[in-house]
């Protein structure tokens, strides 16, 4: 069979192209250029070939800066101007890697789309495609997969959904190679030195400006310098002087007002989410589910009521606020994704309220 790899010369989509190779597929490299002639990426490619060449594996490389630019990029600076937080990774698997870069795929007669997330697909379970989260649970990233379609995943392997990410490492240097493009990042990948404030000024977007910071009551303590730079749950960078530490607990970008206060009131009974992709039929979800709000954050039990197309989501116990503009992932009791959406609002509990 067939089957392009998407390739980014990082060790895990490396690592996937050999072992597809190795189990007696067919397949062929796919580079996708996001970042145009940007210093290193010819170099990038020159070494790809070179490593495709020696396994006899061919190699295509495709020109995207502009799909993604238009798919990611500008929608991410405008949902900060929003007063959002936005999660461009999974919009990225969405709308480049299993939409975009699978028609190119497909437009070079190649059957299935490989790449080297650490998530698992299974063809053979009830309602089949099955997504479902990968051996290792520190690079697990089926929750940056939550907005990939069936039709997508149904045509999607895998290679690494049952390896560590140690052991990648080692069995690539076993192999005599060496990750391409460096070493890994955590951060934005078209987000110079991490720095989203920076990069968001230089933008051609308007943002909001500097208002008034209050307290929940209403009460000004202050100023911010705009909205779009402060994260819910950030203490550090306020710059209000205070009897008690400070966190931010919401944003409201209509009044362009930061609200903040103490940590005990850091903390929310429910969120309410888009559903914006459905792996499983809402009325087939168990009564409890598991919702991960955020990648660095574990998925936490919760029930959900659907209506005309949201998700209202009550948590069994109170937790961290919810992000709006990040994506909520919903999971089964057995790592299965649900579905996923964005995060609309996040509503904040009130001192001494309890769960109803």
């Amino acid at each position: 069979m067939s089957v392009g790899v998407a390739v980014s010369g990082g060790a895990d989509s490396l690592l996937a192209l050999c072992l597809l190779q190795e189990q007696g597929y067919e397949p062929e490299a796919v580079h996708a250029s996001f970042a145009g002639a940007a210093d290193g990426e010819a170099r990038l490619q020159e070494e790809l070939a070179g490593i495709c060449a020696r396994r006899g594996i061919p190699l295509h490389c495709i020109q995207m800066e502009e799909e993604f630019d238009r798919r990611v990029i500008r929608p991410f600076v405008q949902a900060y101007a929003r007063g959002l937080t936005p999660n461009p990774c999974s919009w990225c698997n969405q709308r480049i890697k299993f939409d975009a870069l699978v028609r190119e795929v497909r437009s070079l007669g190649l059957d299935m789309i490989a790449t080297g997330h650490y998530a698992r697909v299974e063809q053979d379970c009830p309602d089949p495609p099955g997504l479902y989260r990968g051996t290792d649970s520190g690079k697990d990233q089926s929750y940056f997969l939550a907005l990939v379609d069936k039709r997508a995943l149904a045509a999607s392997l895998f290679p690494l959904s049952a390896w560590t990410k140690a052991r990648v490492r080692e069995e690539l240097s076993r192999r005599g190679l060496r990750p391409v493009s460096g070493e890994e990042s955590q951060e934005i990948c078209f987000i110079p030195h991490n720095d989203y404030r920076e990069f968001l000024a230089a933008q051609d977007t308007h943002l909001p400006g500097p208002g008034e910071v209050v307290d929940s009551s209403g009460r000004v303590l202050g100023r911010h310098q705009g909205v779009h730079g402060y994260t819910l749950g950030q203490r550090r960078g306020l710059g209000i002087a205070h009897s008690e530490p400070l966190y931010v607990l919401d944003k409201d970008a209509e009044a362009n007002r930061l609200i903040v206060g103490p940590r005990r009131e850091l903390q929310a009974d429910s969120c309410r989410v888009r559903l914006d992709n459905a792996l499983v039929g809402v009325s087939s979800w168990p009564e409890q589910v598991l919702v991960q709000t955020n990648y660095r954050q574990g998925a936490d039990p919760a029930r959900i009521l659907l209506e005309d197309g949201w998700l209202d989501v009550r948590f069994d116990r109170p937790r961290l606020p919810a992000t709006p503009g990040q994506i909520a992932a919903f999971y089964s009791r057995d790592g299965r994704v649900l579905g996923g959406g964005e995060i609309m609002s996040g509503a904040r509990r009130k001192s001494g309220q309890g769960l109803q």
